[in-house]
């Protein structure tokens, strides 16, 4: 059997360390206390439980201590609007850059598709016999770390949220001089031909290099362009995202986005062992 502290839901002593700061602190009314507030901590890795299994929150397991699934539920919904998965992608990004583990020599992007459920950020799948549903866009760097992520219908082209996911990835430090926001190149897929959205992309300082639809494949771009697929194999092995279960498209991005940083922390921890 796995030791408790090996399981990937329970919160390790580094992580904590990393995520502690960044919670908001809710202070305890005098006059009405109630009940104690559950640890922080337990609530968090109740909501990884749910993220790596897929349990529906009504069905989170009592007997673990994470509390109800409700009390995760609204936990997860406040860190959101407290902007905490950001600033914890956006800290962990910093780190592995110190670390000089980003490459920005280029960056490459990709949105396939996310489920079919009737939900906020839906539409019918011009691919997909016009099923509602939701896809994930992803940027990442050379080596597939995530940069930024975004949500939206199953009806929209990949090519419209180009520009938003480039104008998404943080300013990244953790090296001296400015922080640094553009990769030097981007590649993608055909998904994304289209003139127009090649001079925006040059408009910001990035060089483009995109597949052209109508030429034999074989350009040799999916020598680059491999890692996004693998973050993506990454990102859906969370059971939560491989189908869209949550009504609400906050709660899903919240997910998406704590994902993200889990895959930079695990690349982070990685790095400290070899």
């Amino acid at each position: 059997m796995r030791r408790v502290e090996q399981l990937p839901w329970i919160v390790s002593d580094e992580l904590w360390a990393r995520i502690e700061p960044l919670l908001p602190v809710v202070p305890r009314r005098v006059d009405h206390p109630g009940r104690r507030r559950l640890d922080d901590r337990k609530v968090l890795s109740g909501i990884l439980f749910v993220l790596y299994t897929g349990i529906p929150w009504e069905f989170l397991p009592q007997e673990l201590g994470f509390g109800s699934g409700m009390t995760c539920w609204r936990r997860l919904r406040d860190w959101n609007d407290a902007g905490v998965w950001q600033r914890l992608h956006e800290s962990l990004l910093a780190e592995l850059n110190a670390a000089g583990a980003l490459d920005w020599s280029r960056a490459v992007i990709d949105g396939p598709r996310a489920g079919h459920e009737g939900r906020p950020k839906t539409g019918p799948s011009p691919v997909d016999r016009a099923r509602t549903g939701s896809k994930h866009h992803l940027i990442t760097e050379a080596h597939g770390i995530p940069l930024a992520a975004s949500l939206t219908g199953g009806n929209r082209n990949d090519v419209t949220q180009l520009m938003p996911l480039i104008e998404a990835v943080p300013p990244v430090r953790g090296r001296r001089g400015r922080p640094r926001r553009r990769p030097k190149k981007l590649y993608a897929d055909r998904g994304y031909d289209h003139d127009k959205y090649r001079k925006q992309v040059r408009a910001v300082g990035i060089t483009p290099v995109i597949a052209r639809r109508g030429t034999e494949h074989g350009s040799g771009l999916g020598v680059h362009r491999w890692v996004v697929e693998q973050s993506f194999a990454l990102l859906h092995w969370f059971r939560r995202l491989r189908i869209r279960w949550e009504i609400r498209d906050d709660i899903h991005e919240a997910f998406l986005s704590l994902a993200c940083s889990i895959i930079c922390w695990r690349r982070l921890r990685n790095l400290s062992l070899c």
